[in-house]
C-alpha cells in the first residue's frame, strides 16, 4: 500500500510503486478532472502539485508522490471559487477545454511563487503548457486578472 495525502485527505492505494501518478488519480481514485493528453510529460494536460510545485504526473511514478502533498484540480477549490478560475470563466478562456485544469494548475503554480508575474513571466512559465485551440492571449489574460484578485 501507497500512502498519498490528495487535496488534504489522506489515501491508501495498492498500485505498483512505478504506477503513473496519473493513472493513480484518475483509475484507482476516480479523480478524472486531471487530464491524459500526451503520456511523455510535454503537453501538461497531467498537471498537479507536488508540494506547491507544478509537476506532470503522466511521467511521476507514485512512490515519488508519497509522504508528500498533492493537490489536483479538484482541490484548488471545491467549488469553482478559486481566483484562477474565476479570471477563467471571466476572460472566456476555455474552447475545448481538454487542457484548461493543467493550465490552471500550472498558473496556480506561477501565481504561488510570483504573485504579480509580467508577460515575459507568464510566457516561460506557461510554455509547457500547449493549447491546442491556441487560447494562449485570454490564458495570459486571465492569470493578469487573478493577479490583481
Amino acid at each position: 500500500m501507497i500512502e498519498l495525502t490528495i487535496n488534504g485527505k489522506r489515501q491508501s492505494v495498492d498500485v505498483a510503486p512505478d504506477t503513473p501518478l496519473l493513472w493513480v488519480l484518475r483509475d484507482s481514485l476516480g479523480m478524472t478532472g486531471t487530464k491524459y493528453g500526451c503520456g511523455m510529460a510535454l503537453c501538461g494536460a497531467c498537471t498537479v502539485h507536488l508540494d506547491g510545485d507544478a509537476i506532470r504526473s503522466c511521467s511521476t511514478p507514485v512512490s515519488a508522490a508519497s509522504g508528500k502533498k498533492i493537490t489536483t484540480i479538484e482541490g484548488l477549490s471545491a467549488d469553482g471559487s478559486h481566483k484562477l478560475q474565476q479570471a477563467w470563466v471571466a476572460e472566456q478562456v476555455p474552447q475545448c477545454g481538454y487542457c484548461q485544469s493543467g493550465q490552471i494548475m500550472q498558473a496556480a503554480a506561477l501565481l504561488s511563487k510570483t504573485p504579480k508575474p509580467s508577460d515575459a513571466e507568464i510566457d516561460a512559465a506557461m510554455a509547457g503548457n500547449v493549447c491546442r485551440c491556441g487560447t494562449y492571449q485570454r490564458i495570459r489574460a486571465a492569470i493578469h486578472r487573478a493577479a490583481e484578485a
